[in-house]
């Protein structure tokens, strides 16, 4: 089966480089001209299923597609809460008083959902949902932190290395899952 993970396009500018976890936010003007591309890049793909996170930016960058006749929508695929820091840039959670010392330190300080209950969703959605279907071709689109996270799982690698890559906004992988390859989508 192969898996095509798209990240949200774009998010309006007042939220750009913040923890926005469950803020339901929607796409800037750039974002929207982004999943249109991506709509047209992805437009000869039947896809079997159709997987999208509840929250609007990701919900807006599905909505060009012509292949949503049956999309599931999933609070499962939504990124990581932060708790009292949503919505907030790394520079004001600094303000703040919490000091960046290492990668788990900054994530438990923040709060919110527990990163082992946050990472734990995300596998069982991906072992449980997407890893047991008989399917060809499903398209899932997330957040940033959802595909990394699978990306950690799969390839046995700390969230910290995960994280690490870059995944901009409108950016995707398509994750073979008879080679557990992932292969950028250019």
């Amino acid at each position: 089966m192969k898996i095509t993970l798209l990240r949200h396009a774009e998010v309006q500018e007042e939220y750009r480089g913040r923890y926005n976890g469950h803020i339901d936010i929607g796409l800037s003007k750039k974002g929207k001209a982004q999943a249109k591309a991506l709509a047209h890049k992805f437009e000869d793909i039947v896809f079997d299923r159709v997987y999208c996170s509840d929250l609007l930016r990701a919900k807006e960058t599905l909505q060009p597609f012509t292949q949503t006749q049956n999309v599931i929508y999933t609070p499962m695929l939504r990124e990581k809460s932060w708790g009292e820091y949503e919505g907030m840039s790394y520079e004001q959670i600094v303000a703040c008083g919490i000091e960046y010392k290492n990668f788990t330190q900054w994530i438990e300080a923040l709060g919110g959902e527990d990163i082992q209950n946050y990472t734990q969703r995300i596998e069982d959605f991906f072992t449980k949902e997407i890893f047991t279907l008989a399917c060809e071709d499903v398209l899932i689109v997330t957040h940033s932190g959802v595909i990394k996270t699978l990306y950690a799982f799969v390839k046995k690698i700390s969230l910290e290395d995960a994280f690490a890559k870059e995944l901009h906004y409108g950016d995707g992988i398509v994750f073979d899952t008879k080679t557990q390859t992932f292969i950028p989508i250019k």
